[in-house]
This record gives C-alpha cells, structure tokens and sequence, in this order.
C-alpha cells in the first residue's frame, strides 16, 4: 500500500503541519512488518531508504509506537541475536485490513504533501536544503552558548530576515505564459 509513493510514505511535517495525525504512524510500521518482520533500527532505515534520505523517524517515535501495537496484539517480538524482532500478528493483519480507507486516506496525503516528489531533482534539492537547515542549527547551537545577548538578537534578526526571504522565494507563483 504505501510502497507506491514518491518517498516511501511518511515524513515529518506536511505542507502546514506535521505528516502524520494523531495515532497514523502505526499504520506505515504495520505495512513495513507485513513485508517482513524487523527490529527497530530495520524499520528507521527502511522509512529512510522510501524517503531517500529526506525523512528518518527518530527511535523516540519508533519504538513506543512498536510497544503500543504489541500491546494492541497487532505485532510480537521475539529475540533474536540479542535484538528484539517484531512481525505483524493475525490480528495485526486484520486491524490494517479493516484500517484499509484511513491507511490509504494517509498514502493519499502523502502523494499529495511531496507534489513533485517522484522527480530526481526535486527530491535532491530537497534533501540540500533540509542539510542546510541542519547545519545551520548545528552552528546556532554550538555557537549560542558562548554569545552575549547582543549577538544573539543579531542573529535572530538575521534568521526573520532569511525567513522572509525564503517565504517569498518559496510562495512566489510560476509566470503565466
């Protein structure tokens, strides 16, 4: 089901908001282990290779999910070579096929939120300026803790700035021909 979008199927933060509702993750977590059965850092790298890169769940959102839904009877794990190895129950199975419309209503945002996400050089340019913005977070952070008050109302209007200007550049109609 979800293996036929752009990225893979999820992300973190639609065009306004986040990707997921309330409770949706579980279902992309289900589809990954009705695929085959996986321990966690399986499943962080599997939604990272459906996103190329562009989005990788932290284990703090991966890992209380799989709780949850071994808890709901959906998934089981089991030990294997010092891991703990989740696959998707009967019940499980019956839950996402009763779940079908809200999973595909999910896949259908997804498709929707990425637009141009199937093309090689969106999705590249994509991942440049999301590495960007990590970096530039990386150098406020490292670089905040020794700056005095001054510099850092310097800096924060340097960030409104650029925000600006981003917003103008990212919301700016294509010319009618």
């Amino acid at each position: 089901m979800f293996h036929h979008f752009p990225f893979g199927d999820v992300g973190h933060g639609r065009q306004h908001g986040r990707f997921f509702e309330k409770g949706e993750f579980k279902y992309l977590i289900l589809e990954l282990l009705k695929e085959k059965p996986s321990y966690g850092y399986e499943i962080i790298k599997a939604l990272e290779d459906r996103f190329h890169g562009l989005y990788s769940p932290s284990p703090g959102v991966v890992y209380p999910t799989l709780q949850m839904l071994e808890e709901m009877g959906h998934v089981t794990a089991a030990e294997r070579d010092g891991r703990k190895v989740y696959s998707i129950t009967e019940a499980g199975l019956r839950f996402l096929d009763e779940q079908r419309e809200t999973a595909e209503g999910i896949g259908e945002r997804m498709s929707q939120w990425f637009g141009q996400g199937s093309h090689r050089e969106w999705r590249e340019a994509l991942r440049d300026l999301r590495h960007s913005l990590r970096e530039l977070h990386q150098l406020v952070m490292h670089e905040a803790r020794t700056a005095d008050a001054a510099k850092l109302r310097r800096s924060g209007q340097a960030l409104a700035r650029a925000r600006q200007e981003l917003e103008a550049i990212l919301t700016e109609q294509p010319e009618r021909r």
